[in-house]
């Protein structure tokens, strides 16, 4: 079986060759992998300064050789750490999705209470579903999936199982993802929605969750955040 990882390297290093602006396309998966300049420096065996020397621009575009190096560096560095950002984007691409989409996929090794992924990341329900557990979660970035997925590719977004959260960043009230959810089939175990307190919530967001038999939550965590206490869980 091929190696995930080469997929994903050729992802990278394509992005970084093609873009507009291949220093904040750096900046972009070094902070996507978590990775500091200073670590990323040493890997590459220069100083911090060239770094950010090349992310802000003020060094001539990265060729072909850095742009390799900076992505054996970085899934090195990854690898070292255990490997769970590198197998998170492997999961998200090999779905077939942009990894600016699906900002998460990840499936756990075993069913946990939703009550409990609730509590871990400050969430409060506010409909309760017909299932009380979960194996997994995805989150996406709403404007972005509901403008360029057709409902019928919906079920991509769950990965091996509907028995998971779908949670949707960049959302004011909740309006779209709750309406577009009505025409998919099948449906997740919950809906949670990112960066919004239950004040801010549209009103029939709730009676349209129980229609379904959907969980409904919201978190006020910002997708930064929400990913870094998802990496702790379960």
């Amino acid at each position: 079986m091929d190696d995930p990882r080469t997929g994903l390297a050729e992802r990278i290093a394509g992005e970084v060759t093609l873009s507009d602006e291949p220093g904040e396309t750096l900046r972009k998966w070094r902070t996507d992998f978590e990775v500091s300049q200073t670590d990323l420096a040493r890997e590459l065996e220069v100083s911090p300064s060239v770094v950010s020397d090349y992310e802000s621009g003020r060094r001539a575009s990265p060729g072909a050789d850095l742009v390799a190096r900076f992505v054996r560096a970085l899934l090195a560095i990854d690898e070292r750490r255990g490997g769970e950002h590198a197998r998170q984007f492997a999961r998200v691409l090999s779905a077939g999705f942009d990894s600016d989409v699906v900002l998460d996929l990840r499936e756990y090794s075993r069913s946990v209470p939703l009550a409990q992924f609730y509590d871990h990341i400050g969430a409060t329900e506010v409909a309760a579903g017909d299932r009380s557990a979960i194996s997994g979660h995805t989150v996406i970035d709403s404007i972005r999936a509901i403008a360029e997925l057709p409902s019928e590719e919906f079920y991509r977004l769950y990965g091996q199982s509907t028995n998971r959260v779908l949670g949707f960043t960049n959302v004011t009230r909740g309006e779209s993802p709750l309406v577009a959810l009505r025409v998919v089939n099948p449906k997740p175990n919950a809906v949670l929605l990112c960066g919004i307190e239950e004040s801010d919530l549209w009103e029939h967001a709730p009676d349209l969750a129980r229609r379904d038999g959907v969980s409904l939550a919201v978190t006020p965590l910002e997708p930064e955040t929400l990913r870094a206490r998802l990496r702790e869980f379960p």
